[in-house]
């Protein structure tokens, strides 16, 4: 089991591939968002399909991630698992439906792995705590303007490259 300065050096790395995870799939960098799970987990080209059908009807989405719990997997009768572990992870989503706007409370139940000298997913499970329709909209405002005017939609996701191509591949026909 990893000790001291390994075991903080491996949960640093570990808490930055949910940030990641949450960045990614925000912005729509589909390719970098599929690459933050090891390779054998699935076929990367159905986790990718998936997770494109998952997010293609969406507008934007804000995923905000706190308490991340690690705990590094236990020795069994193969040895000690240094290159293991498993985490739970709270995270706040905001997300732009075609129905109107949802919050949501989820949790992540996650399997990491060290690959190739970077963490990576194994699997993660999506567990829906709530969510909630609001009454505000936040993206049918104008434009905020920013620094002007600080009430209305802002330049991310929208002026990102990894966006606009995702919405003009997966545009309603």
């Amino acid at each position: 089991m990893l000790t001291g300065v390994d075991a903080v050096i491996a949960r640093d790395e570990i808490r930055q591939l949910a940030y990641r995870y949450a960045w990614l799939l925000d912005t729509r960098d589909m390719d970098r968002l599929v690459g933050l799970f090891v390779p054998e987990t699935r076929n990367r080209g159905e986790l990718h399909a998936e997770l494109t059908n998952q997010l293609a009807p969406l507008g934007p989405t804000i995923l905000l991630v706190a308490n991340h719990i690690i705990d590094f997997d236990p020795d069994d009768d193969e040895g000690p698992h240094d290159d293991r572990a498993r985490g739970i992870v709270y995270c706040r989503g905001y997300i732009s439906e075609p129905a109107g706007f949802v919050e949501q409370m989820i949790v992540y139940t996650d399997r990491y792995r060290s690959d190739d000298g970077h963490w990576r997913f194994v699997g993660r499970r999506h567990e829906l705590v709530y969510g909630v329709r609001t009454a505000e909209q936040p993206y049918e405002q104008g434009p905020a303007d920013w620094p002007t005017h600080s009430v209305g939609v802002g330049t991310i996701p929208g002026r990102l490259d990894t966006w606009q191509r995702f919405a003009r591949e997966n545009a309603p026909r």
